[in-house]
């Protein structure tokens, strides 16, 4: 049974006849290479015959922090797996004061699923406590809101009787925004108020029943909602995404027939490169270049993608 601490003989013997498992320091288990063997996936799209058609990179996060600054400051654990503040004893029987505990928290995206295993707990045999799922998803919202990503108004200003300004988007982890499963989105929703709170402008408001005002793709499931330079009507809407299509280049949810991405211009990471990203990590459908200069059409990497008048 590895783990991150050199243990004793005597309470090797205690865990072996307690569990049947003798513990071993392994160093490994502290590296991002070690969340790498579950979490990068590549899948394979198959033809009417059984045939295997293409490959899709249907979750990549840890090429995507290769190829960040994070590579060279921060693993993946130090994000999912914070470390406890000061010595804690990892067991109830002669248990040492440990420093640098990892938690085993797992911090993620994902609430949905521990309220989803919640609400049908008794369908689903779930036995886990209500209170720690209702508190595993809290953690989830939490992390979302704190550590996920930090979206600012820059430079509000009045141009002819419109108002205008820049929305910044900030990716705070070492990987795209959102990353992994492809059908994961993050978007803008834009709200602008006159001075009785009365809305005169709303971009990116949510459907009762979950669709995004304005998604060309709700509308059409064979559409794809552009990456927007500019939003100016109520209908655009800014949707950070990885949207696949099949080898007849049709938009589809299917892993078992996508073969590349039409749309990714999911939010990077800080120090990521696009013209030096590989296939698997690349960006698609009109973001290559965000924003380019006036004058010499040079592309300036910015973390500014997406802005409205």
């Amino acid at each position: 049974m590895y783990g991150p601490y050199d243990v004793d003989r005597g309470r090797q013997r205690i865990m072996r006849s307690s569990s049947g498992f003798v513990p071993a320091a392994a160093t490994h288990l502290g590296s991002s290479e070690m969340c790498a063997t579950c979490h990068t996936l590549i899948t394979q799209a198959f033809g009417p015959n059984g045939e295997v058609v293409g490959e899709l990179p249907e979750q990549v996060p840890y090429q995507e922090w290769q190829h960040s600054e994070y590579e060279r400051t921060r693993s993946c654990q130090s994000c999912h797996m914070p470390e406890v503040a000061e010595p804690t004893p990892i067991t109830t029987t002669l248990g040492l004061p440990r420093p640098n505990l990892s938690r085993h928290g797992f911090q993620g995206g994902n609430f949905l699923m521990p309220r989803l295993l919640n609400r049908f707990r008794g369908e689903l045999g779930v036995t886990a406590a209500s209170a720690d799922l209702a508190g595993a998803a809290d953690r989830a919202l939490a992390h979302l809101r704190d550590e996920a990503a930090a979206v600012t108004i820059d430079g509000p200003a009045l141009r002819d009787g419109t108002l205008v300004a820049d929305v910044l988007v900030a990716n705070k982890a070492g990987h795209k925004l959102p990353t992994a499963y492809p059908s994961r989105r993050a978007w803008l929703h834009i709200v602008v108020s006159d001075g009785s709170g009365r809305v005169v402008f709303e971009s990116g408001a949510m459907e009762p029943d979950g669709r995004i005002t304005g998604n060309d793709n709700d509308a059409d499931a064979r559409a794809v909602e552009p990456h927007r330079e500019e939003i100016a009507a109520p209908d655009q809407v800014q949707i950070y995404e990885a949207v696949m299509v099949d080898r007849a280049g049709v938009v589809t949810t299917g892993l078992l027939s996508a073969v590349a991405y039409t749309k990714d211009n999911r939010v990077l990471p800080r120090g990521f490169d696009k013209a030096t990203a590989s296939p698997q990590v690349a960006v698609h459908g009109g973001t290559l270049c965000d924003r380019c200069g006036p004058l010499t059409g040079v592309c300036f990497p910015s973390d500014r993608t997406g802005g409205f008048a």
